[in-house]
């Protein structure tokens, strides 16, 4: 598949086709994904293929009241989860329809992406904010992951809904000592796979020199 065209049509896909994905397929996405690059070569990448039933739903069971919480902000025209002021909702209704966690059990392929720690160079962690920069050494294998498994036809999702349940998540899939659990990743043949998706144009988030400089301008079509 043409880089270009995997780069601009590979958004998120939530329903998958009754047709499985075999453990080989997987072994081929992760032996790509491996070469997305990381903080001095460390490779901070750990994956558990999540194939036990009972233990998917249990994970949907943990990130199900996460998802009514987000639902529940997004549908008072609010940004769940957000650092800056956010407040958790007096009511919540539970039980919100979700595509993904109530057929967790017969999506063909989960993987819960974990990152070592003690490989990751945290660089703003003494900053007076949330840390961010050590998602640079996780989520490009992530990233890695996804465009592979565009490249053999297949669509899916990452979310990051489990990770807010990671002390109760840990348990249950084995997460090793100082490991951070940063994605939950969903894959399968695609119902429908969109091809046309709708983004903010260059000139919208970027600029010269400066954040308030001149806007740099999107390429003619």
């Amino acid at each position: 598949m043409d880089l270009q065209y995997a780069l601009r049509t590979n958004g998120a896909v939530r329903s998958f086709k009754d047709k499985p994905v075999g453990l080989d397929i997987v072994a081929a996405i992760l032996d790509d994904a491996r070469f997305a690059p990381s903080g001095g070569n460390g490779q901070p990448w750990r994956v558990a293929v999540v194939e036990d039933r009972p233990l998917r739903r249990g994970l949907a069971d943990l990130m199900q009241p996460v998802w009514d919480e987000y639902l529940e902000i997004r549908m008072a025209g609010g940004q769940p989860y957000t650092v800056v002021g956010y407040e958790t909702p007096d009511n919540i209704t539970p039980g919100k329809p979700n595509e993904l966690l109530d057929n967790i059990e017969s999506i063909p392929v989960v993987l819960a992406i974990a990152a070592d720690l003690g490989k990751i160079a945290m660089m703003d962690a003494d900053l007076e904010r949330p840390p961010m920069t050590g998602g640079g050494s996780i989520y490009p294998f992530c990233w890695n992951l996804m465009l592979s498994a565009r490249h053999r036809g297949l669509g899916g999702v990452m979310t990051t809904f489990l990770s807010r349940r990671e002390p109760e998540a840990a348990g249950l899939l084995g997460l090793p000592k100082d490991h951070a659990l940063v994605a939950t990743i969903f894959l399968g043949h695609p119902v429908k796979q969109l091809t046309r998706l709708r983004r903010e144009p260059v000139e919208s988030f970027a600029a010269i020199d400066r954040f308030d400089g001149a806007p740099l301008h999107s390429p003619p079509n």
